[in-house]
């Protein structure tokens, strides 16, 4: 292999989630920041969450044109 090209590997990296877990790995980084982790996350955990973002009506709009109620 060539010297010199290869990036440094931090065996003890770590990555900091917005949940405030710390998850220690390895990688060509020495710390990273995620906002989401697999303690928090809503598929591991079992919380669904449902969030639905109404950009301008666009909801709304959708929901006119096919002719869906607010019921369904």
């Amino acid at each position: 292999m060539k010297k010199g090209i290869h990036p440094v590997y931090y065996e003890n990296a770590v990555i900091k989630c917005a949940c405030g877990n710390e998850i220690v790995t390895g990688s060509t980084k020495k710390e990273m920041k995620v906002e989401i982790c697999s303690k928090c996350h809503p598929f591991y955990t079992g919380q669904t969450k449902r969030l639905v973002v109404d950009a301008g009506g666009q909801v709304e709009k959708f929901k006119k044109k096919y002719g869906w109620e607010e019921n369904e």
